[in-house]
């Protein structure tokens, strides 16, 4: 079975950009260290029959057509519409002070 070190569980951890306590770092060296374990496992599962998927459901792509439709609005409207003032045929937000 593939075991971790703390070494190379402190460098996944740099890696992904973690910060982990002492004891993280002992129960990620474990956790881990398992997870390998089990791939272990699962690679040992003969697979030569078995045809390549996607995803097992049989579900299509759900989403509708994607149809572009002309606006009746124009500039001058969609500028009316705002509670802010217009200047320049821009709207003028507030500043922003930081």
């Amino acid at each position: 079975m593939t075991s971790l070190t703390k070494e190379q569980v402190l460098h996944i951890a740099k890696l992904a950009r973690l910060t982990l306590t002492s004891d993280e770092v002992t129960n990620m060296t474990k956790e881990l260290s398992s997870i390998l374990g089990y791939v272990e496992v699962l690679n040992e599962v003969n697979t030569s029959n078995v045809e390549p998927t996607a995803q097992v459901t049989g579900l299509k792509n759900a989403l509708r057509e994607d149809t572009v439709h002309a606006s009746e609005a124009t500039p001058d409207s969609l500028l009316a519409a705002s509670p802010l003032p217009i200047v320049e045929h821009q709207i003028q937000a507030p500043h922003a002070h930081g």
